[in-house]
C-alpha cells in the first residue's frame, strides 16, 4: 500500500512539473523571446550539469546563439521556477495532512506564479498564533462571525443570536459580538485579492518619511536624510541604503504611510453593498480594524523588507559591473615587470616578475633624499639591465606620485627604453597577507608580496585580482549594508562569466583562477597545479584527463576554455574545443580562412554534423590564434601634470582613471592619496540615469575640471561640463 501510495505521490510530482515546465517555457518565451525548442535544449542541458558558460560558448546551435546575459536570466527563472514547484509541493503535502487540500486551494496553488502568492494562499493555515482571533475560534465564535459577515440582519437581531454563543469564558453579548468581528478582521487580512490591491498601493502611492532621533548628529553623515512623504517608488537605491544605515545607527527613525481615508472610503464603497442590513456596521468596523491592525503594518513592513532588497539587488549589480570592468583590464604581454610599491620610511618595495608572471628578485629604496635617490636609481638601473626589465608598476598609494616622479626622471636621465603606468594597488595589502600569497611566495615578506601583486595587475589584470576577495577591490558601494550572501554570489558569477570568456593559461594560472573555470573545483584547480608542477607544465590539452579528479564531464565543461601557449597543436591554443578538432583541422587544411563562405560553412556543417554558428566561433579561432578579448582596450596610463592637493585650484583641467562608479558618481585618480568625485550631476547638463551608462571603470580622460577643493578633507569635487 505505502508502495503505491509513493507512486501517486511521485505521479502528482510529475504531472505539477510538467504543469510548472509549461507555464515556465510560456513564460521564458515571452519574457526572453526563445523559440520553444531552444528552451527545451536549454533546460536538458542545465540538468545534464552544463554550465551557462560552456552552453553559451560551445552549445550555440542548441539555444538559437543566445547571448550569455540571456543565459543567466533563462537560469534565473529556471531555478526559481524549480522553487517555486518545490513550495508548491510542501503546502499541498501539509494542507492534505490537515485535511484542508480543496480543489478550489489546489487550483490557487497551481495558478500561482510567486512565492508570495503561494505564502498568501498557506497563511490562513500556518496555525495557531495566540491572537485576539484564534481566542475567538477556540470559544466557539465563528458562526456568529459567519451570521454578522452575511449583513442579512439588523442590529438587534445580531445580538438576540449572540445570545446563543456566550459561554463561561463568553459572558455577555458585547464580548461576543467582539470576539466575532476579531475573526471577521482576520479573514479579511487574509484574503488574496484585497493584500494584492494593497500591496500595490502601497508601491505606487506609499510615502516615506524620516525623522531624527535624540542621538541624531547635525552636521553628521546622514544629515541630508531627513525627507517628508517622498513617494518610495521614486527613492533612488543609493539612497535607501545610506536611510537603512542610518536607521541602524540609531541616527533616524522612518515610518512608511499611505492614504487610510482613501483605503477606507474603498471598503464602504466596494465591500459595503447598499441593500445590506444595519448590522454592516460590524463587518464595516471589523474591515477597517483589519486594515489598521493587521494587513497594513505587515505589508509596510514587508514593503521595507522589499526595498531594502531591491536597493541591495542594484548596489550588487552595480558593483558587479565595476569587478567586471576592472577585471576586464587588458593586460600586458611578454613584458619583464617591475612592481613598485611606493613609501616613504618604510621605503619603496621593489618585485621583479618575469612575461609568465613568475618572481625573479626584490628589493627596496628609499627616496627622502637627493643621496638617496641617486643610490636608490642605481638599484633600479641595475635590475633593469639584469632581467632586462621593459616595463615598471607604480602603485597608487601614498607617495604614488614622487615615485612616478622618480622613474620619469630616472627614464630621461638614462635613455631607458621603458613604459610605467600607475596601478590601483587597493587590496595589495589584503592579498599580501592572505593564505593564497603565503602559499604562492612562503618565504618572501609580506611586503614584497605586495610589490609582486602590483606587478602583476599591471601583467595580467584578471589573473591577479581574482586572488583577491573582490570586497576589498574598492569597486562597489555599501557593501556592508547589502544582503552578502547575494554579494557574494554576484562577484562569483561575475568573476566565473569572465575567466571563461577570456580563457586560462594552463601554464601559469594560479589555482584560485582555475577554480573560476567552468567545470572545475577547487579541489581540481589544485589538482592541476600539483600534475602541472610534476611534469613541467602541460603540452596537450588532452593531458588533463590524467589529473586526479578530472573525469570526462568536467574534462568536457573546461578544457575549451584552456590555453596552452607552448603546446604540441596550435589548437591548443585557441577556444576551439577538442570535440571540434577535426573539422577545425580539415577547414585549416583545405580552405583559405579569410575566403570562407555561407556555402563553404553549411557544406561543412552537414559533412562533420556541425551547427553553422559552432563553424563560425572555429572559424574565427583560426583566424586569430592565441586571441584574447582585452587585447583591443585602452591601456591605462599615468597622469603626470598634479603633484598635490595644494597645487589644485577650481577651474584647473587634469586628467585621471576612473576607479569606482556608483549610483550618485564615480571616483577618479587623478594622482591624489584620495580619489577625487565626479558627481552624475556634473557628468553633462544633460539628465543622466546612471553613471555606469557613459562610463566604466579603468576609463581614462584626458581633459576633467576640477570644481570644488577641500583641503582640509583632502576632497577634490570634479565636472565634465564644459570641456
Amino acid at each position: 500500500m505505502s508502495k503505491i501510495i509513493t507512486s501517486v505521490a511521485a505521479l502528482w510530482f510529475f504531472l505539477d512539473k510538467i504543469n510548472l515546465m509549461t507555464n515556465l517555457i510560456q513564460t521564458l518565451k515571452s519574457t526572453l523571446s526563445l523559440n520553444e525548442k531552444y528552451i527545451q535544449n536549454i533546460i536538458t542541458l542545465l540538468e545534464e550539469g552544463s554550465t551557462i558558460a560552456f552552453i553559451a560558448r560551445y552549445r550555440k546551435d542548441m539555444t538559437g546563439n543566445a547571448s550569455d546575459e540571456t543565459l543567466l536570466k533563462f537560469q534565473e527563472l529556471y531555478e526559481y521556477s524549480l522553487k517555486l514547484l518545490r513550495r508548491k509541493e510542501d503546502i499541498e503535502t501539509i494542507l492534505k495532512e490537515k485535511d484542508s487540500l480543496t480543489s478550489k486551494i489546489k487550483e490557487l496553488l497551481n495558478n500561482a506564479k510567486t512565492l508570495v502568492a503561494l505564502d498568501d494562499i498557506y497563511e490562513p493555515f500556518k496555525g495557531t498564533k495566540n491572537t485576539r482571533a484564534d481566542s475567538a475560534t477556540k470559544n466557539g465564535l465563528e458562526g456568529l462571525a459567519n451570521i454578522i459577515s452575511s449583513m442579512k440582519y439588523d442590529i438587534e437581531d445580531i445580538k438576540y443570536k449572540a445570545k446563543s454563543f456566550l459561554s463561561e469564558n463568553i459572558k455577555t453579548i458585547d464580548e461576543a459580538i467582539a470576539g466575532a468581528k476579531d475573526i471577521i478582521a482576520l479573514r479579511y487580512s487574509q484574503e488574496i485579492r484585497t493584500k494584492d490591491a494593497l500591496r500595490k498601493n502601497l508601491e505606487n502611492y506609499g510615502v516615506l518619511s524620516t525623522k531624527k532621533t535624540k542621538t541624531f548628529e547635525e552636521d553628521g553623515l546622514y544629515k541630508n536624510l531627513i525627507i517628508k512623504d517622498e513617494k518610495v517608488k521614486w527613492l533612488k537605491s543609493h539612497r535607501l541604503l545610506a536611510i537603512f544605515r542610518a536607521v541602524n545607527e540609531k541616527q533616524i527613525s522612518l515610518k512608511i504611510d499611505v492614504d487610510e481615508l482613501y483605503l477606507i472610503n474603498g471598503i464602504k464603497q466596494y465591500r459595503i453593498p447598499s441593500y445590506a442590513k444595519s448590522s454592516q456596521v460590524f463587518v464595516f468596523d471589523a474591515y477597517c480594524d483589519g486594515l489598521k491592525r493587521l494587513l497594513l503594518p505587515s505589508l509596510k513592513r514587508e514593503l521595507l523588507s522589499n526595498l531594502k532588497q531591491k536597493a541591495s539587488d542594484d548596489a550588487i549589480n552595480l558593483f558587479g559591473k565595476n569587478l567586471n570592468e576592472l577585471l576586464i583590464s587588458p593586460p600586458l604581454v611578454n613584458q619583464v615587470i617591475l612592481g613598485l610599491d611606493p613609501g616613504y620610511k618604510t621605503g619603496c618595495k621593489l618585485a621583479v616578475i618575469d612575461e609568465n608572471g613568475n618572481y625573479l628578485a626584490s628589493d627596496v629604496i628609499y627616496l627622502l633624499s637627493k643621496k638617496q635617490e641617486e643610490q636608490s636609481g642605481q638599484k633600479v638601473l641595475s635590475l633593469i639591465k639584469k632581467y632586462k626589465i621593459t616595463a615598471i608598476a607604480i602603485g597608487n598609494g601614498t607617495a604614488s606620485k614622487e615615485s612616478a616622479s622618480f622613474i620619469s626622471e630616472l627614464k630621461d636621465n638614462n635613455n631607458l627604453d621603458i613604459n610605467y603606468a600607475v596601478v590601483s594597488e587597493i587590496g595589495a595589502s589584503v592579498y599580501s597577507a592572505s593564505k593564497i600569497a603565503q602559499e604562492e611566495y612562503p618565504n618572501l615578506d609580506v611586503t614584497i608580496r605586495g610589490a609582486i601583486s602590483i606587478a602583476q595587475r599591471l601583467r595580467d589584470p584578471m589573473s591577479a585580482l581574482v586572488k583577491i576577495n573582490p570586497k576589498s577591490l574598492g569597486v562597489g558601494q555599501y557593501q556592508h549594508d547589502v544582503n552578502q550572501k547575494d554579494l557574494e554570489s554576484k562577484l562569483n558569477s561575475t568573476t566565473f562569466n569572465l575567466v571563461n570568456k577570456v580563457g586560462v593559461d594552463l601554464n601559469s594560472a594560479s589555482s584560485k583562477l582555475l577554480s573560476f573555470v567552468s567545470g572545475i573545483s577547487v579541489k581540481m584547480a589544485a589538482n592541476i597545479i600539483e600534475y602541472k608542477n610534476n611534469i613541467g607544465g602541460f603540452k596537450s590539452k588532452s593531458q588533463l584527463l590524467k589529473v586526479k579528479g578530472i573525469g570526462a564531464k568536467a574534462y568536457e565543461q573546461s578544457v575549451g576554455f584552456l590555453r596552452i601557449k607552448d603546446g604540441k597543436s596550435y589548437l591548443d591554443n585557441s577556444g576551439i574545443h577538442p570535440e571540434s578538432y577535426k573539422v577545425a583541422i580539415y577547414l585549416k587544411d583545405n580552405y583559405d580562412l579569410d575566403k570562407v563562405t555561407n556555402n563553404d560553412l553549411k557544406e561543412l556543417s552537414v559533412k562533420f554534423d556541425c551547427g553553422i554558428e559552432s563553424l563560425k566561433d572555429i572559424l574565427l579561432e583560426l583566424q586569430k590564434p592565441g586571441y584574447d578579448i582585452r587585447e583591443e582596450l585602452e591601456q591605462i596610463s599615468f597622469c603626470e601634470d598634479i603633484k598635490s592637493i595644494e597645487q589644485l585650484k577650481p577651474d584647473d583641467i587634469v586628467s585621471g582613471v576612473v576607479r569606482n562608479i556608483t549610483d550618485f558618481g564615480a571616483f577618479i585618480d587623478i594622482g591624489l592619496k584620495n580619489d577625487a568625485l565626479l558627481h552624475i550631476s556634473e557628468y553633462s547638463y544633460k539628465r543622466i540615469n546612471h553613471l555606469m551608462d557613459v562610463l566604466s571603470v579603468n576609463q581614462q580622460f584626458k581633459k576633467i575640471r576640477i570644481l570644488s577643493i577641500d583641503a582640509g578633507k583632502n576632497r577634490v569635487a570634479l565636472s565634465l561640463k564644459d570641456i
